[in-house]
């Protein structure tokens, strides 16, 4: 990124995270119908139903495919519990794309920062019901000040079930370690860079020592025969991986956000790569909106031309 796209990057990153800017947009009909329609190149919708359509229509074209309701940080036990009943009716709606989905969630939204045995109830009852339909629940990762219990939490679900994952950001110092953990449990591993704003102290900025720490991550997994989803839009990245051979291991997948470089996921799923579309859907898209254009400021431009003529997210770009 220059220079004034690392700045727009930090304030998007700063406004996401402020309460105050968040209610205005979410209390304003104007500014919530015009956010929404930006939104909606990323976001399904704000229903089930919405992410359900689009999920048919994309596993007909031969991508795997990741659900998510989106939340976090949720307040109270009966938000956490409606929260995991979401997920639970995700997981028995995703049956009809007849395939397996998967699941993917936050700790904290069902109860992490309550209780993290609440959290880990909750994330049982998710993981039995995605066994039942042959689904998978992918345990995203948080900020950092969260990582090492999601880690925790994490190894006590995978003692008892084989059908869950976890997350691994490659900017963290300390994500060595966690990959070691978590190498010895049967889940998937997403290898992602990392997309929240943190001090060096624990995590590396953007940049090429990040790219450079990730395919190193990436070659443990790959050499390791686990299961693993390379997470990632950067084409130094995508090259780097195919030339390597570990795209088209039988073990590994390529996983996109739905809506960003939906070209790309074309190119490589016509190549014979295995790609998996991450799809969203639910109210809480604000600060998924902010991150989305945080990763690539001039895709602002794009949203405001969103905001104008909303139908032109309608047409994804994934035939």
């Amino acid at each position: 990124m220059r220079g004034e796209e690392i700045k727009t990057a930090e304030v998007l990153r700063t406004i996401a995270r402020n309460p105050a800017i968040q209610e205005m947009v979410m209390q304003s009909p104007q500014l919530y119908t015009l956010l929404l329609a930006a939104a909606k190149r990323y976001v399904t919708g704000e229903t089930s139903a919405e992410l359900l359509e689009r999920a048919v229509v994309l596993a007909d074209q031969g991508y795997l495919l990741s659900a998510e309701y989106i939340g976090e940080n949720t307040k109270t036990i009966q938000e956490c519990s409606q929260a995991k009943e979401h997920f639970i009716q995700l997981a028995r709606d995703c049956g009809r794309i007849r395939r397996p989905v998967g699941i993917s969630f936050d700790l904290s939204h069902i109860g992490l920062l309550l209780d993290p045995q609440l959290a880990y109830t909750h994330a049982e009852e998710m993981a039995e019901e995605a066994r039942k339909q042959d689904h998978y629940l992918m345990v995203s990762m948080e900020e950092s000040t969260k990582t090492e219990a999601i880690v925790q939490l994490y190894e006590q679900l995978a003692e008892r079930h084989e059908n869950i994952g976890i997350t691994i950001q490659a900017h963290l110092h300390r994500s060595f370690d966690d990959l070691t953990k978590v190498l010895q449990k049967p889940g998937k591993i997403r290898l992602v860079k990392g997309a929240f704003r943190e001090h060096e102290a624990v995590a590396l900025g953007r940049g090429e020592e990040l790219n450079e720490r990730y395919l190193l991550l990436a070659e443990r997994c790959a050499l390791s025969g686990h299961d693993i989803s390379f997470a990632t839009h950067d084409q130094l990245l995508i090259d780097e991986l195919e030339r390597r051979g570990y795209l088209h291991l039988r073990h590994a997948e390529l996983e996109m956000l739905y809506g960003v470089r939906p070209e790309q996921a074309r190119l490589m799923r016509d190549k014979g790569v295995t790609v998996r579309l991450y799809l969203t859907y639910g109210t809480e898209w604000y600060l998924y909106l902010c991150h989305r254009l945080a990763e690539y400021p001039p895709h602002i431009h794009q949203a405001i031309a969103d905001m104008a003529e909303p139908s032109r997210t309608q047409n994804p770009g994934y035939e």
